[in-house]
């Protein structure tokens, strides 16, 4: 059964989907997203001959996008770039957002329905994208690791702690320094046996390629947590996890929530795929933990 497909949703589906196809489906993506206007006039031979592909590859990538047919593509083409026109209309009067969309003079309803969306979307949009064989592949590198080491820049450290917490619970030895001068010189001391886990949204943070780098070279795994899967920190390291995040204005504003979001789903994500695969092995660490750390931490019910 195919999911419903409205609105900009499609060219967010493809551009996440795009990093972990085969190259032939990348071409096609490719090809729409450059264009998303010119594509949805064209017919599937006038696709196949725009991206150098065969007309069973555009058919094979249309399954892929969880699209009945190559008609509901170009409908959702169609949606898609009615949205976007509107949404250019509703904001050419400002240079520059603030947050999430928001615009001048927007009502505090509006900005609540913006920045929940938002966040809504970066969620579903990071779940759906989700590549099985890239988290099987993280959870193999972890599973031969001795310890788990994290680097990260600013609020990615959320991401970061979340994550230190999960796997300690389950009984892996983990790493995290705020420091990033500490980040990069513990990653220079590394073995073969370690692995690094990479958080940055932008993959362009030069203290997290710094550590990508030197890990790589002492011979340690990597795995990268980002959304952009042309930066140097997912091109560089062992397996790369995407994640979906939200536009927010350009880089006067910065990362937004929307990104963190995405960022803690990944991170849980992976630490379930672990923990399933080390069923009983965590349970008894969790309670372990529980025990010895946490427990005493809770106010008793009084008698």
């Amino acid at each position: 059964m195919t999911e419903p497909i409205s609105d900009l949703t499609l060219l967010h589906r493809i551009s996440g989907k795009l990093p972990y196809m085969a190259t032939s489906l990348r071409r096609v993506g490719e090809t729409i997203l450059a264009n998303p206007d010119a594509a949805q006039s064209l017919t599937i031979s006038e696709l196949a001959v725009q991206a150098s592909v065969a007309e069973s590859t555009v058919s094979r990538f249309v399954r892929e996008m969880g699209l009945a047919g190559y008609k509901q593509l170009l409908r959702s083409l169609t949606e898609a770039q009615v949205t976007a026109g509107a949404a250019r209309r509703n904001d050419e009067d400002t240079t520059q957002l603030v947050y999430e969309g928001v615009v001048r003079n927007d009502s505090v309803e509006a900005i609540v329905g913006k920045v929940a969306r938002s966040s809504i979307q970066a969620i579903h949009l990071t779940a759906v994208n989700q590549d099985e064989d890239a988290l099987s592949r993280a959870v193999a590198l972890i599973d031969q690791s001795r310890v788990i080491i994290f680097v990260c820049m600013g609020s990615s450290s959320i991401a970061a702690e979340e994550a230190v917490m999960r796997f300690t619970r389950a009984g892996r030895k983990c790493m995290l320094f705020r420091d990033q001068t500490l980040q990069v010189m513990i990653t220079s001391i590394l073995d073969p046996d370690d692995v690094v886990i990479a958080i940055s949204d932008s993959g362009k943070s030069t203290s997290v390629i710094e550590a990508i780098e030197l890990a790589n070279g002492r011979g340690a795994k990597t795995i990268a947590i980002t959304s952009n899967p042309e930066s140097p920190v997912a091109q560089t390291s062992s397996v790369s996890l995407f994640t979906s995040s939200v536009p927010s204005g350009g880089e006067l504003y910065g990362e937004s929530v929307t990104s963190k979001w995405a960022q803690l789903l990944v991170v849980d994500i992976l630490y379930a795929a672990y923990a399933a695969k080390h069923y009983d092995a965590t349970v008894n660490s969790l309670e372990v933990t529980w025990q010895n750390a946490i427990r005493q931490t809770r106010q008793s019910q009084p008698g």
